[in-house]
Formats: C-alpha cells, structure tokens, sequence
C-alpha cells in the first residue's frame, strides 16, 4: 500500500489526468441529459473540455489552468448558462491556485473572481420571478461561501507547506552547523594531542640525545658514567613510550586509557621530578617555589608543567653547553605564576617575534596555545645581558 501511496505522489498529473476523465464523463452525461436541442449540448461542450484539462493539469501548469478556467466561467456566463454539475472544476482550481507556490496577486485575483462569480451569475442568469431581495441577496451570499471555503483551505496548506519547509532548512542548518562545529571540535582536539606529542617528543628525544652524546664521549674513559647515561636514555625512552601511548590512546578511542603502560597526565608536582631528570642530562636548574603549594585545576597543572618542559627543552637547544637555567613557581590567591630563566645564548629572534619556532613551528607557538586555554598571559623574550626569559601566569578561573 506503501508503494502505490508513493507511487501515486510521485505522479501527481497521472492521478489528475484520471480524475479528469472520470470528470469529463459525468459532466457530457450532464450536459445531455439537462439539453433539451443538440445545438445547445454542442455551446456547452468546449466549457466541459476546458474545466476537464483544467483539472488534469491544475498543479503541473496552475497559471494557465487558472485563466484557462476563468475563460471558461466567462463563456458560460456569456452563453447564459445555468450552473451544472462541471462547474465544481472551478473549485478544485481556486483550491490549487491558493495552495500552489504562485505569486500572491494570482492567488488573490484567482479569490477575487471566485467571490465575483455568484454574483455575476445573479445578475445574468437571475433566480425565480418570486423571489424576493432578501432571498436573493441570501443566495449570492450563500454561494459565495463555497469559493471563499476553497481559497482559505488551499490558502492554509500553503501556509503550512511554507512552514514545513522553513523548518526543514532550518534543521538542515542547524545540521550544518553542528557538523561545522563538531570539525572545530576535532581540529581542536588535534591540535591538543600535537601539542602533546611534540612536548613529549622533544623534551624526551632531547634528553636521550645529551645522554648518547655523552655515553659515547666517555664510553672508553668511564664506563660506568656510560653505563648510567645508557640507563638513562633507557628510562627516558620508557617514559616518553607510555606518554606517547597514552595519547593515542586517547586520539584512538575518545577517552584515557587504564592500564600500567599509561601514564597519568603531569601536574605541578611533577615539575620537580621533571628538573631533577633535567639535572641528570647535564643542564644546570635551580628550583624555587614560593607561596603554598595547593591542588589546582588539571588544565592549569598541565599547562604549567609543559610551560617549563618547554623552556627547559628550549634552553638546551639554544642557550649552548655551559648554559644555567632556573625555575621559579609563585602560588598566588588567583593563580600561579612562572618563571623559567636561562644565561644562556638565546634563541634565534624570529623565535619569540613570530610566536615561536622550535624547528617545527611549535615551541613558543604551543605555550601560547595552552596558556590562552586556561585565561593566562606569556612573556618571552630575550634576558637583558643574555640568555631567555619566559614569564607567564595562570589564573585559577579562565577570564
């Protein structure tokens, strides 16, 4: 049943071409049987025809079906014509043109004539001898109803059409932007996790190279200095292995992986951890805390863990053998304050005068990223009398 409903929508004339026939068949046994002469039956005929191709084609050419239509009523009204039994075409048609997507002076000419048409038939036609004003007025009246009747329901099924489609396009804006959104959510997600990886990467990879570099430089003369640089590079591998696989975890599933192969996310507490592991590469760190250590948002311990991961990772790359760096955290009532200085060589200019670039693009470029997350503000630059300073503080609620 399903099929035939669907098939019958999809061929709108077909159905009114049928309906047309049946149509055109009442309305010749009409036309005979109220014609007395042949003469008359042959006047009557081409308005017959006329409202029959008017049904047949009044939602595939609504326009011309109207004016073919009221062509029609004018004959009629012409020829005198007593209203018949076709003569319903001419609702179906008023019904169409209010219903249809047609330019509103034609729905409201097509409403015009159609309240027009009982009255004009009135004054040609007239009714009984008998009859007197207030009857007659009753009866233009009454006869007017059926096409104010067809123009309001066609009307409102216009309206409710127009307004179906007004929610359909605005469902499929909505989807529109739900999936434009749901890209800035992935790019952004995308962009955390390389972030993520290049902080691990570099820092990790940069240990592991200082320690190679010097397990292979006393490998002869010490070998127990090489042994515990080897052992070193080990660990280091290790730990940027779990990190490492913790984020694709996350990248692959949508949420953090529980295992022993993960790690948990670095905090503030781990800062120290973190330098001490810098010591152990041969970069010399002094560490200074001030204010009361407490608990703080996980958005903001991870932001300033990887702020001085960065930096630390920065000073070795730049600030040349002999560099010194230090590290300062400042627990404030609203935030927390860093401060990771360096007496070392710098960094190239264009490295804090574009935003950053570490080689890939990503050092001071990242800081800036993970900081604006979280509400803070960073100052990097160049140390009068030498060296690099990175200044940044992280409120407790983003502004």
């Amino acid at each position: 049943m399903q099929r035939l409903y669907d098939f019958l929508r999809r061929h709108p004339t077909g159905v009114d071409s049928f309906w047309a026939v049946l149509f055109f068949g009442f309305s010749m046994a009409v036309v005979a049987s109220t014609h007395q002469t042949t003469s008359a039956a042959l006047l009557a005929t081409p308005s017959v025809v006329a409202l029959s191709a008017a049904v047949a084609l009044r939602r595939k050419w609504t326009v011309p079906v109207f004016w073919l239509t009221l062509a029609a009523g004018l004959y009629q009204l012409a020829l005198g014509s007593i209203a018949s039994f076709y003569d319903f075409a001419m609702l179906a048609v008023l019904f169409t043109v209010a219903a249809a997507d047609v330019p509103r002076w034609v729905s409201r000419t097509a409403l015009g004539w159609g309240l027009l048409a009982s009255p004009l038939y009135f004054l040609r036609v007239g009714v009984d001898k008998g009859t007197n004003v207030v009857d007659s007025v009753f009866f233009v009246l009454f006869m007017m109803v059926p096409f104010a009747l067809a123009w309001v329901m066609g009307d409102s099924l216009r309206t409710r059409r127009a307004y179906y489609a007004q929610l359909v396009e605005r469902n499929q804006r909505l989807e529109n932007e739900r999936a434009a959104q749901a890209k800035v959510a992935v790019a952004a997600e995308r962009a955390r996790i390389a972030r993520e990886l290049h902080d691990v990467v570099a820092h990790n990879v940069s240990v592991m190279v200082v320690q190679a570099d010097g397990a292979a430089y006393v490998m002869d003369a010490a070998p127990e200095q090489a042994k515990e640089a080897l052992q070193t590079i080990s660990g280091t591998g290790r730990l940027a292995l779990a990190e490492m696989r913790r984020l694709l975890g996350v990248l692959r599933t949508g949420e953090p992986q529980e295992s022993e192969d993960y790690v948990p996310q670095p905090d503030v507490e781990q800062i120290e951890v973190l330098i001490e592991q810098v010591r152990a590469a041969g970069l010399t760190v002094d560490f200074e805390v001030e204010g009361t250590p407490r608990k703080l948002p996980s958005g903001v311990e991870l932001t300033a863990y990887r702020i001085v991961q960065e930096a630390l990772t920065n000073t070795r790359k730049h600030g040349g053998p002999a560099a010194k760096a230090s590290v300062r955290l400042v627990y404030f009532d609203d935030g927390l304050g860093l401060l990771v200085e360096d007496d070392g060589r710098g960094a190239a200019h264009e490295l804090y005068e574009d935003g950053g670039a570490d080689g890939a693009g990503h050092g001071l470029i990242g800081m800036r990223e993970r900081i604006g997350m979280v509400g803070g503000t960073l100052d990097a630059g160049p140390r009068p009398g030498g060296g690099f300073r990175i200044s940044a503080l992280l409120p407790l609620k983003k502004r």
